[in-house]
């Protein structure tokens, strides 16, 4: 029989309850994932950050995140969709960009159903070779989502000086959140005044640039809080804060729960 990879990680497709099951911060907490994620809307709206932009998304609506790019989703209450998790050590040959597509032709809209669909199916059942048909699905996702139009008007050829600093800054963020850089440490960086770059943020993404790096070091923290045994020392260490007591005061300013009780009580709900 032909050889089905056995990888540590796999592609995986899930609903869009799945990216959030343990609070909507999961998504709503700008962020960046060590893996590829595309998101399929098939009924309701919301907002969401991209490439250091807010924007508006509706039905029949794509949106891919690559990974390590920073990002974050907010779901209106009647948003339906699939998500579909693609591992960076797939061999897929995925978009290298973030893409934000409106799918209005029903052909194409019933095409990404019918391979989402069958991967769900692939997913489910895993008969012979189930793996290697989900690298071949995605593969096909990836070449549909490349053929079809960006969403909205065309962009500029060249982005305006505010959006390259908003997604410079961005950048940053995603890479340098768990040192102990602070956010007039990126803007001299950025060779910006803390001023100029959080008004351009502010501007831009909807968020301060303040709040764009609480936000990043929020999700980590929360993310190792549930689902690591980590001590409460390391796990401050490792998000670039100085003292656990420094960390446990962050926490319970931002989520009004100690670092413990928040832990405790996520996986009495899990």
């Amino acid at each position: 029989m032909p050889f089905d990879p056995n990888p540590t990680e796999e592609i995986q497709i899930v609903p869009l309850s799945r990216l959030a099951t343990d609070g909507v911060w999961q998504t709503e907490l700008a962020h960046d994932r060590a893996e590829h994620l595309l998101i399929w809307v098939t009924r309701g709206q919301g907002r969401m950050m991209m490439e250091g932009k807010q924007r508006g998304f509706s039905t029949h609506n794509a949106m891919f995140f690559p990974a390590r790019s920073l990002w974050s989703v907010e779901f209106g209450r009647q948003c339906i969709g699939q998500a579909l998790r693609i591992p960076v050590s797939a061999p897929v040959a995925t978009p290298d960009k973030p893409l934000h597509l409106k799918i209005s032709e029903a052909r194409e809209q019933a095409q990404l159903n019918a391979l989402l669909e069958a991967m769900m199916q692939e997913q489910m059942g895993h008969p012979a070779l189930w793996r290697r048909a989900l690298q071949s699905y995605s593969e096909l996702i990836s070449i549909q989502l490349r053929r079809l139009p960006p969403s909205g008007p065309l962009p500029p050829k060249r982005p305006t000086a505010a959006r390259r600093l908003s997604l410079a800054y961005c950048e940053r963020v995603s890479q340098y959140y768990d040192t102990r850089a602070t956010m007039a440490d990126h803007a001299a960086a950025l060779n910006v005044t803390p001023t100029h770059l959080t008004r351009v943020c502010k501007s831009e993404t909807g968020k301060t640039a303040a709040a764009l790096l609480t936000e990043r070091q929020l999700h980590a923290a929360r993310s190792l809080l549930v689902y690591s045994t980590m001590s409460m020392r390391d796990i401050a260490d490792s998000i670039g804060f100085g003292s656990a007591a420094y960390f446990t005061r962050f926490i319970t300013q931002h989520t009004g729960q100690t670092p413990s009780t928040l832990r405790k009580s996520s996986r009495t709900a899990a």
